[in-house]
């Protein structure tokens, strides 16, 4: 079992930047695929982006270029960078957890049995 914990919400003006931190409990937390997702009202949660146990990203088109996910496994630790926000980034954003074998890729939020509680970004026009 791992808890997750997200903190580093806020609200910001567009063109600004935010960094979201996940801590996870637990033991093994470098054996993870850590991902991220956001849910704004009225839509279903999406995918922002993942990386897997050996540090390759993959991230959602709509974020590309703008977000960047790390991971410090001394810390128990993940990390998303969000630069160049824009008012449609506003969502509550939640981090996951998923073991998996190698270094697969997980996009699919059914694939993650972990959740954090999400912590909110606004961003104002």
């Amino acid at each position: 079992q791992v808890q997750l914990v997200e903190s580093g919400g806020g609200l910001v003006q567009a063109g600004g930047s935010l960094r979201l931190s996940c801590a996870a409990s637990g033991p093994t937390f470098s054996s993870y695929a850590m991902g991220w997702f956001r849910q704004a009202p009225g839509k279903e949660r999406e995918f922002v982006g993942t990386i897997t146990k050996s540090g390759d990203t993959y991230y959602a088109d709509s974020v590309k270029g703008r977000f960047t996910i790390s991971r410090d496994n001394a810390k128990n630790t993940v990390y998303l960078q969000m630069n160049s926000l824009k008012p449609e980034d506003t969502a509550v954003y939640y981090c996951a957890a998923a073991s998996v074998p190698g270094s697969v890729v997980v996009t699919t939020k059914g694939d993650y049995p972990y959740w954090g509680q999400g912590t909110q970004v606004t961003v104002s026009s």
